[in-house]
This record gives structure tokens, sequence and C-alpha cells, in this order.
């Protein structure tokens, strides 16, 4: 073998796995076909969840340094959820796609890692013992493991023939990094009545200071081939249409066109090859929910990994990826679905459209509703099919945000710190599971001492703050209470030793 896990695609999924990978302790390539990093925005901001995930990894600190990365508010089909900037721990941030990717490159040069570019993938074959990847140059890469993060138009996918099923895109919108004059309502959807409507949102700034703004436009006549360049005049019409005389175009960065496609593969993984990002799953690109679902792809795979390489995982552990991330992938298509209804982006005023928009705007001022809608559009509602999720609240949820108190001497830490380590963490207040866990202990880190609740409504409350609980790596807890712990522990850590 050249390498344990040969990544392709190093976009965010793909460096984020890289990452994963390296935390585990796996010898790890990652290639990408273009020469260079890309320097266009593209995703526009990163979910409550995925800033989660990367706090447990130690990067969300270093990451938020990088630059202006402004909390906003989220919204559904253009109707703002002002409850998501205060339901979450840490709120929806605008970190643009370019930013997370130079900084995990640089992170992951840091600790030796770096993508191996002009690497095109041209061909595929995998056996009983690992993959062999052939590459345009003529080299050949040989790894137990292959992960496609190579982006909606995968190689690896069309290598593999995965059925990939959905529905074709069937009209375009135009989505464009600017600088503006005039209309400082961010992440504002605003319509006029020919149904022509551009929405705006916070980029931070750039390097000289001046502050940048994501600006997508549609309505009637605006679907044009993804292959006809947007042009600045194009955008100062769709401004004025829009908006008239408030908002003036002072400087086009970057536009692209984007498509209603819609389509999810049929499986996550085929033997030793694993599907992740928009390899698997491509959609409109609403509610910044594409990049984040990619990433959370990574840290669902990349600890699995890790335990088959190093030989400890479960027979059936590389199973539950696709058991686990399929369904959250087929979420998220939904509520794009809906959203991309709901919004009306093709400006076509159907009554019955407009008239469900009324309707569904009343009940979004309702907190239960924009409670439901943040968890939903931030990532925070997914809940993983285990066992025992039919038994205990908190089984298949993010780990609820505690406080540990392990010494007088060190002072509190938090549930999220412990897991930089990439290793399980089983919390046991009382003591009471520390033969239970001791042959397992090469792989989870056992917390004695107290836990004390700490005041972020649903997530602690279901099930309480303070008794023994089970964490993945991944930061999810999969068991919870009082008995069958030695089974749970077997179940996603292996043999004990």
């Amino acid at each position: 073998m050249d390498t344990d896990v040969l990544i392709v695609g190093a976009g965010p999924t793909g460096m984020t796995l890289a990452n994963e990978l390296l935390l585990a302790g796996v010898s790890t390539v990652l290639v990408d076909k273009l020469s260079r990093r890309s320097d266009l925005s593209k995703a526009g901001g990163v979910q409550s969840r995925t800033l989660e995930a990367l706090d447990q990894r130690g990067l969300l600190e270093p990451l938020l340094a990088t630059g202006d990365h402004p909390v906003t508010t989220g919204h559904f089909a253009g109707i703002p959820l002002p409850l998501q900037s205060s339901r979450h721990r840490l709120p929806w941030r605008s970190v643009p796609q370019v930013v997370i990717e130079g900084f995990f490159e640089q992170h992951l040069a840091a600790h030796g890692l770096r993508a191996r570019r002009d690497h095109e993938l041209a061909g595929l074959a995998q056996d009983g013992d690992g993959v062999t990847a052939a590459f345009a140059d003529g080299t050949t890469l040989r790894s137990r493991y292959l992960v496609a993060a190579d982006g909606a138009h995968s190689t690896v996918r069309r290598l593999l023939g995965a059925a990939f099923p959905g529905e074709a895109g069937t009209l375009t919108i135009t989505a464009a990094d600017v600088r503006l004059n005039g209309d400082d309502a961010f992440a504002s959807h605003t319509w006029n009545e020919d149904g022509h409507w551009a929405a705006l949102f916070p980029l931070g700034t750039d390097p000289r200071g001046r502050r940048l703004r994501r600006l997508v436009i549609g309505g009637p006549g605006r679907s044009l081939p993804r292959d006809v360049p947007v042009t600045e005049d194009e955008i100062r019409q769709g401004l004025t249409t829009v908006f008239g005389t408030r908002v003036q175009l002072l400087e086009l960065l970057y536009a692209r066109r984007i498509t209603n496609a819609s389509r999810q593969v049929e499986q996550y993984r085929h033997g030793r090859v694993f599907l992740a990002g928009d390899a698997a799953h491509v959609h409109l690109p609403l509610g910044a929910q594409g990049m984040n679902t990619g990433m959370q792809d990574a840290l669902n795979l990349g600890w699995k990994l890790g335990a088959a390489v190093h030989g400890w995982a479960p027979e059936d552990l590389l199973d539950t990826y696709h058991a686990e991330r399929h369904p959250a992938g087929a979420a998220v298509l939904r509520n794009v679905r809906a959203q991309s209804l709901l919004m009306d982006w093709a400006g076509a005023r159907d009554p019955d459209v407009l008239a469900a928009r009324e309707i569904f705007r009343d009940m979004a001022r309702l907190p239960n509703v924009q409670r439901h809608l943040a968890d939903l559009m931030s990532g925070m509602a997914v809940r993983y099919p285990m066992p025992g999720t039919e038994t205990h609240p908190l089984i298949g949820r993010p780990a609820p945000d505690l406080d540990l108190d392990l010494d007088p001497g060190l002072g509190p830490a938090r549930v999220h710190e412990l897991l930089r380590s990439g290793r399980g963490i089983l919390l046991d207040p009382a003591g009471a599971f520390a033969r239970t866990a001791a042959p397992w202990s090469d792989r989870v880190d056992r917390v004695e001492k107290g836990l004390d609740r700490v005041e972020r409504g649903d997530r602690v409350g279901q099930g309480g703050g303070a008794e023994p609980m089970l964490i993945r790596p991944d930061g999810y807890v999969c068991w919870a209470g009082a008995d069958g712990l030695e089974a749970a522990l077997g179940h996603w850590f292996g043999e004990p030793r």
C-alpha cells in the first residue's frame, strides 16, 4: 500500500476528512485535479453543528481569527429565523468556502500533509485488500480505502457507475460576490410585484477592509444556461429591478449561475470506496447547507476509517456511514425542495404558492416553529439511527454542552475540549463504570468527577445533563443511562483488549 486512505478532492469535505484521519493516526494522500486552490468564495456560511465540530477539534478559534466573520440570522425560504442567533451555543457564522479551504490548507501543511495537485483521476479498480487509482499522467496509487470528495461532477462516481437518481436542473439563478453601495439589510430577501427577487448576505471584509456581500438574483426571464457568462450589466439591471436606486454595484468580484438540480447517490459505500460531499448529494444552495453537509459526512466517516485501518472496527462499523449520512443528506434535499417552492425562486407568482407562503410566514412567527426550523437548517436536528434511540432521548444526537468538574487545580473543562483527542469519551460522574470500560481504555477515555448542567434548552433538558453517557469521536452520544454499556462499547469500539 502507498497509503491507508486516498482522498480525491481537496475541497472542504476532503480537507475535513484529511484532518480527521491525521488525528486518527492514519496515513493519508489528498489529491486534486486543479493546479491550485480556487480563490472563489462559493459557499458562504458555517452552520452551528459544523462550528461545534470544529470547536471539538480545537480549530474554531484559529479559523475565526482569520478575518471578519460576522454572526447573522438564518432563513427558511427567505423567511428570517431570528431565534437562530441565540438558539445554539455557536450561532451561524459567515465564513466563505474560500476561507475554509485556505485555513485547512495551512493547517494540514503544518502537520505535514499537502494536497498533490494536477492529479486527475483516470481509472479505478478495487479488490479485497485495497483500491488502485490511476491518474492521467500515468502514475498510480494503491490505498486500503478511497474517498470521493471530488464534487458534483465526481469522476470517482462516474468510474464506479454509481446510481445518482434525482432531478436534473431546470432553471438557474445568479450568485455573485460584490461590493455595494446602499441597503444594509443583511440576509434579507426582497421581491417585487413581477416576481423578481434578490437576497443579500454578509461575507465579511476583504484584506483592504472593504465589506463584501453575496448577492443572489432570480425571477422571470433570468434563467440562462450555466455556460453563459454573467456580466456586470446583468447584475446592475437585476439590482435596479428589485431595489430601484437604493442599491448600486461598486464592484463585481465573482459570479456564477446555479441550477436547481437535486440528486443523491443510492449508496454512500461501494466496497472500499466511499462517496462524500457533493459527490454524494447535490441541491440548490439554500441556507448554507451544502458545504456543511459535506463536512459532516467527513466527520462521520473519518474516525470509522481510522478504526478500520487500526484493526479494531466492528464488522459493520463502516456500513453505518451510509446508514447515518444517507438519511441526513436526504433530509437536506427535502427541506431545500420545500424552500425553493415556498420562495418562488422561478418568479412564477403562482397564487397557490403565494398563499402557502403567506400561511407559512405566519407560522414561522411562532417560537416553536422557529426553533424547529433553526435546528433543521443548522444540522442540530440530525439524529443518527442507533441502538437505544427508542429508549433514551440523547442517543443519536450531538453531545450536550456540559461543564466537567475534572480537577479543582485545573478548573472546569467542556465536553468539546475532551473530544480534541479524536477518541471516544465515557462520562462517568459516579465512577460506576471503571471496571466495565477498562478493556477499551486504548480507544475510550473515561471521565469521572462531577458534571454540571449548562443552560442550553432542549439539548440538555432531554435526559438530563449529569447522567453517564458514551460519546463517539465525532461528538454523538451512542449510549446513555445505566444498562448496556458493555454492549455499546463493543458495538461502536470493537472487541476489548
